[in-house]
């Protein structure tokens, strides 16, 4: 049996947790990943090159109407390197849509910054206390800055809360079972 992601609060331990003051959103959903010695980074590239169709026909959706208010195209979720590891990535380097911003063995930092908006996203691993198991949590961080920020953010919000989990639920499922 595949693991579910659950929805959970952002973990204190996590450096994301110190921009929680003032997130016009935010969420928070653990799963319990496959290879638990992969590193942060590892779990997201796997994750993103996981990526349902759906998920990635919405994104292109969003870059062709956006595009139209002066926003920038972001590509796919799964618009990754494929032959560029985890390890050779550096603070700077984009992943995907997202810029890495700080990356650990048990966490990554990713986000865009513009003047609309900032979206910070984490993947931190942790032994959960009551389980004893390995937990990755992914955890989204939105800062608004105008009204075109918040605009954006108004169908955002509900359908990160679809896709977050479904992309993490995918990714549970694409792991081959041994």
């Amino acid at each position: 049996m595949r693991p579910t992601p659950v929805e959970t609060v952002i973990p204190a331990s996590s450096a994301i947790a110190a921009s929680l003051p003032g997130a016009y959103f935010h969420d928070a959903w653990a799963i319990a990943p496959d290879d638990p010695g992969a590193t942060a980074l590892e779990l997201f590239l796997q994750v993103s090159s996981s990526t349902p169709g759906w998920v990635n026909t919405l994104m292109s959706l969003r870059n062709r109407v956006v595009a139209k208010l002066g926003l920038k195209n972001l590509g796919t979720l799964s618009a990754l390197d494929p032959a560029k590891p985890a390890s050779a990535y550096q603070p700077g380097d984009r992943v995907g849509i997202f810029t890495l911003f700080a990356n650990t063995p048990d966490e990554v930092l990713l986000g865009d910054k513009d003047k609309h908006l900032d979206v910070v996203l984490s993947v931190h691993k942790a032994v959960d206390a009551a389980s004893g198991k390995m937990l990755a949590t992914v955890s989204t961080v939105v800062h608004v800055h105008n009204w075109l920020g918040r605009l954006y953010m108004l169908p955002v919000t509900p359908l990160h809360r679809i896709i977050a989990p479904a992309v993490l639920q995918n990714a549970a499922r694409a792991v081959p079972t041994a």
